[in-house]
């Protein structure tokens, strides 16, 4: 076994095999960018190296820098996490070169599955049913569109290098190919320096079911089948083990197909063979194809763990030292039901765009495993992905185990950041959800009822408004002008609505608030806050000029100064800022150009994302004040729109 191991990654997953190698006495380096000298996993590790600027080009994928690191700081072997380095073969060949060893597979088993077309082709020659579609080499765009015209609208446009969504577009009528070809095959050679993309059927009713297979090098097993059906934009959102539905015929046959494609490329240590099912007719063995393997680890195998009781990290270790597999088929068994969601800082009511800021409230309530490489105190970073944390949870059931991911989910408290907590809160709550009617096309038949923020009660209100006397401290209201009680004035402010709340300490030692014309009565017990008799729904803090409430929703009230005058903020609706800190891709438009609403007029790339600007209504370009290849703060000012003259 090693004695030093290598951590070629950051965040959430650098933590995770932080976590288990030091279970089995095994020494761990980090490695970290400057972006990321006070992180957790550079906290958490024996030894922490420095690689270079925050931009990943400039250190997490200075693959030369990372095998130096593990060569200086005696380490044997490298574990690559997931993202940045993982599934690239010249690494791979360049760790083995150096006389280290990759936890992980061989070069040419990741170089078989690093291109979907070649893959999909080398899965049909091993018995693996495929999507029907077309993987050739011809990238003519007429070529292709005439190859979509043949598969049959619709069709999904796909980069055959990556993964994640990037470089993937759903075209539903033969009109939108160009343009969505176009954007896919941008935004894959931005996220992968592959342009390359492939066309498949798009199935009406997918579901997206991936079993984890983990191989020596000669045998494989595999370790079930997780859902992964609950997407956005092709981005998993929550993840859960067993499928829903599935059936013991349906498993073995999923089963048995990516234990074949895994031996076909001799594949060792973890994966994930990906497959597309079609749910119309229900789970049935004729109905499910191939998609891609993932030729590392995945973020969400600790619902894989859950109903396993298999640590797999710690069997990648084990395997990569020498060992055989550490289990046979047979021994595997399933037991229980596992959720896990991605807990992320975006700004959903913007669509969902990534968002940064410092966590200065961070708290997660017991009964649920935390995966995480934030604290409390620390920033997201523009430079990488925002996740802040996965929340996992487990269960004899389905409905036990959904259940307490909800609780998990509305306990926790996150300020600082705007986060998609409530979004996945309302996902747990859904009725087809929690019935386990899920495919990929859910969330977005659903997502004005799943996003939707409901009116703020006055309770809630109350409860932020007690929060910001010393937290509730009803000393800090003392107090008397005559024989009446001192008021005492707090302006809160909660996206447009501005509230005018005053306090006072009462006679009998409640506490009275009126929040413009509602009069409701607080006071303290057993630790909590009531209001009107009733026992108030959520806890408050308050962080520098913020104060959450936190419970079902999550408000974020900004606390004004009653005496500041409100500024005019102008006619700043011609103004195109930036939603985000990102570079600036592309400028479709130049000062004179009149355009209508919905026009595109740039694209800004951020947190490995194309996001694009357009037109909120009729009007004139005024000004153009930035090119591309620009970088841009969050708030900058892109594009002026102005009123077409009559």
């Amino acid at each position: 076994m090693f004695h030093t191991i290598l951590i070629a990654n950051r965040g959430e997953i650098a933590v995770r095999v932080i976590t288990t190698a030091r279970a089995m006495g095994i020494r761990t380096v980090a490695v970290y960018s400057d972006a990321d000298r006070d992180a957790l996993h550079v906290a958490l590790a024996d030894q922490a190296v420095h690689i270079g600027g925050p931009a990943p080009r400039d250190s997490y994928l200075r693959g030369d820098r990372i095998i130096e690191a593990a060569r200086t700081s005696g380490a044997q072997a490298i574990h690559p996490g997931y993202g940045f380095l993982s599934e690239n073969p010249e690494f791979v060949d360049a760790v083995e070169g150096a006389g280290l060893t990759f936890i992980g597979p061989s070069a040419a088993a990741i170089r078989a599955m690093g291109l979907k077309d070649a893959a999909k082709s080398l899965m049909q020659e091993a018995g693996v049913p495929v999507v029907p579609g077309y993987h050739g080499e011809n990238q003519d765009p007429e070529h292709l569109a005439g190859a979509a015209d043949a598969i049959g609208y619709p069709v999904l446009i796909k980069a055959v290098a990556g993964g994640g969504g990037k470089g993937m577009r759903r075209v539903e009528r033969p009109q939108d190919f160009n343009e969505a070809l176009e954007s896919a095959k941008g935004e894959a050679a931005t996220a992968f320096g592959n342009e390359t993309v492939l066309i498949e059927k798009y199935v009406e009713k997918p579901r997206h079911i991936e079993v984890q297979v983990f191989g020596d090098g000669t045998s494989a097993v595999h370790l079930f089948e997780r859902d992964c059906s609950l997407q956005r934009r092709h981005q998993k959102v929550i993840e859960e083990a067993p499928a829903p539905g599935m059936t013991e015929a349906m498993r073995a046959a999923m089963g048995q197909a990516a234990v074949r494609a895994a031996e076909a490329i001799g594949y060792k240590g973890a994966g994930t063979v990906e497959f597309i099912v079609d749910g119309a007719r229900g789970l049935r063995t004729d109905g499910f194809w191939f998609m891609e393997m993932n030729t590392r680890l995945q973020v969400e195998h600790p619902v894989t763990e859950a109903i396993t009781g298999v640590d797999l990290v710690e069997w990648q270790l084990r395997v990569a030292a020498g060992e055989a597999l550490p289990a046979r088929q047979q021994d595997l068994t399933i037991t229980g039901h596992a959720f896990e969601a991605r807990l992320y800082a975006e700004d959903v009511p913007a669509g969902f765009l990534p968002a940064t800021g410092t966590l200065d409230h961070l708290h997660f309530p017991p009964g649920a495993r935390i995966d995480s490489g934030i604290r409390r105190g620390d920033t997201i970073s523009p430079w990488y992905d925002p996740m802040i944390a996965k929340v996992i949870t487990r269960g004899p059931t389905r409905a036990v185990a959904l259940a307490r991911l909800r609780a998990a989910l509305e306990g926790a408290q996150i300020a600082g950041s705007v986060t998609n907590r409530d979004f996945l809160g309302a996902l747990t709550r859904h009725a087809g959800f929690a019935a386990g009617d899920v495919d990929t096309g859910l969330i977005a038949r659903d997502i004005d009822s799943l996003t939707a923020a409901p009116a703020t009660p006055v309770e809630t209100v109350a409860l932020a408004a007690l929060a910001t006397r010393a937290e509730g401290d009803a000393k800090s209201l003392a107090g008397f002008t005559l024989w009446e009680p001192h008021w005492q004035r707090v302006v809160l402010q909660d996206g447009e609505t501005t509230y005018d709340c005053t306090l006072a300490r009462l006679p009998d030692g409640g506490i009275g608030i009126r929040i413009d014309g509602a009069e409701l009565r607080g006071e303290r017990r057993g630790g909590a806050w009531w209001i009107n008799g009733g026992k108030a729904t959520g806890e408050a803090c308050v962080t520098g000029g913020r104060v959450s409430v936190f419970g079902a929703r999550t408000v974020h009230f900004t606390l004004i100064d009653p005496l500041a005058v409100e500024a005019d903020t102008g006619a700043a609706g011609g103004v195109i800022l930036a939603p985000m800190p990102g570079l600036v891709k592309a400028v479709f438009v130049a000062v004179g150009d009149t355009v209508e609403k919905g026009t595109r007029l740039a694209v800004l790339e951020a947190m490995k994302m194309e996001h694009t600007l357009a037109a909120g209504r009729d009007g004139v370009i005024g000004e153009v004040l930035v090119e591309a290849g620009a970088q841009v703060e969050a708030g900058a000012a892109l594009i002026v729109l102005e009123e077409i003259d009559d």
